[in-house]
């Protein structure tokens, strides 16, 4: 089984930056891609960002220029860097991973993290 766990949601101010974190655990798979969702309140959960194994990455529009998604190979960590953040940042984040078990994809997620971005 693979776990997943984001951390480092909070308060921030408009303009301010923040840096989410996702850590992976388990054994016996292979990792493909791992993304960053969020959802705020009423509404559906939706893209933000990804990054391949390979080392692409994508970005969804509104994100562009602000958000950067990276790993630390050392750490086994996947960040989500926030800068410039603006009030309808506001959202829970989740990280998602995709892998092979075997030879199934597979998709998991985390808990979530709140980010709350007000003034």
């Amino acid at each position: 089984q693979v776990q997943v766990t984001e951390s480092g949601g909070g308060l921030v101010q408009p303009g301010g930056s923040l840096r989410l974190s996702c850590a992976v655990s388990g054994r016996d798979f292979a990792r493909i891609e791992t993304a960053w969702y969020r959802q705020a309140p009423g509404q559906q959960r939706e893209f933000v960002a990804s990054l391949h194994a390979a080392g692409a990455t994508n970005y969804t529009d509104f994100v562009k220029g602000r958000f950067t998604i990276s790993r630390d190979y050392a750490k086994d960590l996947v960040y989500l860097q926030m800068n410039d953040v603006k009030p309808e940042d506001t959202a829970v984040y989740y990280c998602n991973i995709e892998c092979l078990i075997s030879v199934r994809r597979r998709h998991f997620w985390g808990q979530g993290t709140q980010v709350t971005v007000s003034s």
